[in-house]
């Protein structure tokens, strides 16, 4: 006959300490959802937020209660949308318990990557000292490529620098072809598929030739990292115990996959974000990574912040009556 035995929770395994030890009243600054997830540690968290539930301020109290329980703050990580709100937010919470806090990494998915991928380049054939592109160099570079091809003399009409660079990055992020994109919002430029799709590896060459990265690199590569070379992959999630992800229904697959990767040892991994609110589609962001987030994480627990501080009842009545014809 089959036995069948308890598994301890994974929720089990948090640090102790009363609430007399706690140097902020977090249960009085906060209201019981809120708390919740201040006070939910260990174990994979999906924090549903809506606008004026009080999220950032959540975020903060559990930076702070982290620090508070032991937690060393270089090894917690707090990933955000603006690198502005992650220094907003540990200021706040050092403002809160003490300037510990402020030792929290934190920062964009890029800016973390930028810095990780120094330490690490040779192990995917780049130069630590390698240069970043931002967008109007990015384009320069395409151009610089379009020209050397003679595509810029062409009589049927070829995209421009703009246009390719941005079809070019679309594909990274959205993890779609190239092809797929023309199809779908440039069908006057699929005869020109082959030219584009060559051009584009040409581009990608070049930076590799002359250690160069555009923004959409720092992801990939980051990723790439992390999946290939199980060494470091250990090595950063043993140095980041505790992760944290804010507006994460504007975050792209990629960044989803980095997330999971960070966290693929101790599975702590806090996102945070409104299922109601996802506008950076055109960056590639995918709702799909926080309606999906509790089939990655089976024994996730989903806190919902419900008490709005920023609309009167009747603005909520109405946003509710909308949100029912949702079908997800």
């Amino acid at each position: 006959m089959k036995k069948y035995t308890l598994k301890k929770s994974i929720f089990q395994k948090e640090p102790q300490k009363t609430s007399r030890q706690f140097q902020v009243d977090y249960k009085n600054e906060l209201n019981p959802a809120q708390y919740e997830a201040v006070a939910s540690v260990n174990g994979p968290h999906l924090i549903i937020a809506g606008a004026g539930t009080g999220k950032t301020r959540t975020i903060v109290f559990r930076v702070a209660y982290l620090v508070e329980l032991g937690v060393r703050p270089e090894s917690i990580l707090l990933l955000t949308f603006t690198r502005k709100a992650a220094q907003e937010m540990l200021r706040r919470a050092a403002s809160i318990l003490d300037s510990r806090c402020e030792k929290v990494a934190g920062g964009t998915f890029h800016s973390f990557a930028n810095t990780i991928l120094r330490r690490y380049a040779t192990l995917f054939g780049f130069d630590s000292a390698f240069t970043i592109l931002d967008q109007s160099d990015a384009e320069d570079v395409v151009n610089l490529l379009r020209t050397q091809l003679k595509l810029d003399t062409r009589k049927r009409r070829f995209p421009k620098k703009q246009l390719l660079f941005s079809l070019f990055s679309r594909s990274v992020n959205t993890q779609e072809t190239v092809k797929e994109i023309l199809t779908e919002d440039y069908p006057q430029y699929l005869p020109e598929l082959e030219v584009i799709t060559n051009l584009q590896k040409s581009y990608t060459e070049y930076k590799h030739r002359y250690n160069l990265m555009d923004y959409d690199d720092l992801l990939v590569h980051m990723k790439t990292l992390l999946e290939k070379n199980q060494k470091v992959r250990d090595e950063l999630s043993d140095r980041y115990k505790y992760i944290m992800v804010d507006e994460y229904q504007d975050t792209n697959r990629i960044q989803a996959d980095i997330a999971d990767l960070l966290a693929s040892k101790h599975r702590n991994l806090m996102v945070v974000g409104d299922d109601s609110q996802s506008i950076y589609s055109f960056r590639g962001a995918t709702v799909r990574n926080i309606l999906d987030f509790p089939d990655r994480y089976t024994y996730c627990r989903v806190i919902t912040l419900e008490e709005n501080y920023r609309s009167t009842q009747s603005i909520l009545n109405v946003a509710n009556e909308i949100l029912k014809q949702a079908r997800e």
